[in-house]
């Protein structure tokens, strides 16, 4: 695995693993307590644990850099490196024992992004990408080659929430004409993008913590990744991800 984040790359793979092991403790246990955010997202023992683990590791080996995550308060946000933690993307995947959820950890430098990790634990899938390459436990992997919104498989986090927050007609007309439309969401359908195994990924509402770490995947897996608009990832609250060639079409059927 060469890249010229290689520091920040192995960093980010011990951050992975290390939660991951956490995480993977509490996974399938009927006795872990889910409880409801003042957002009314759940949140466990797992989240928080996890990301103060990962918080704790980046404070030993980078005192100076900055830290956004979902559980806790932030910290030196206007460092020029900053780390932003979704220690379990997908909590309600996590809580009902569906191993598609997953760690995601992205390092910003100045507000770009330039290293993304996703880790499912589980599965013991390790996604790492720098915007130049793209690596499934240290292979390399691209996007697939789908030039036809008719031949493609179609992922989203939450099926309800694109109409609701989009409109339903114009994402009904991308659902009805795709091969294949799937709610394996979160950051695995984001893995599953970056790998080859699906041809699009939407999400019409996201967190900073949700989508940046992905920037840096997708393009270094060939892809291509912006907001519903089309426009830069970063000025927005949604995600839409593909190849080069699908991308533009289902912008351009998404805003017709």
């Amino acid at each position: 695995m060469s890249s010229k984040h290689t520091e920040f790359l192995e960093f980010s793979k011990i951050l992975a693993l290390k939660s991951g092991a956490l995480i993977s403790e509490y996974f399938g246990n009927h006795e872990v307590e889910v409880e409801t955010k003042d957002d009314t997202s759940p949140v466990t023992i797992a989240d928080r644990e996890a990301e103060l683990l990962i918080r704790k590791m980046i404070q030993n080996r980078f005192p100076d850099h900055g830290i956004i995550g979902e559980e806790f308060e932030n910290e030196r946000e206007d460092a020029d490196y900053v780390w932003v933690i979704d220690p379990i993307d997908g909590t309600k995947t996590f809580t009902t024992a569906v191993p598609l959820f997953g760690t995601v950890i992205c390092l910003k430098y100045k507000g770009d992004p330039i290293v993304g990790t996703v880790h499912q634990p589980i599965l013991n899938q390790l996604l790492l990408g720098d915007g130049e390459n793209c690596w499934l436990n240290d292979k390399p992997v691209r996007v697939r080659k789908t030039s036809q919104i008719e031949e493609a498989v179609l992922l989203t986090s939450d099926a309800l929430n694109p109409g609701r927050f989009k409109g339903d007609a114009k994402w009904n007309k991308l659902v009805q004409k795709v091969k294949l439309y799937r709610t394996w969401g979160d950051c695995y359908g984001y893995l599953l993008l970056a790998t080859g195994w699906a041809d699009i990924m939407v999400d019409p509402i996201v967190e900073p913590w949700d989508f940046q770490a992905m920037i840096p995947i997708i393009r270094g897996a060939n892809g291509c990744i912006t907001n519903w608009e089309g426009e830069d990832p970063l000025n927005g609250n949604s995600v839409v991800a593909s190849n080069k060639v699908l991308h533009r079409k289902v912008i351009d059927l998404l805003n017709d």
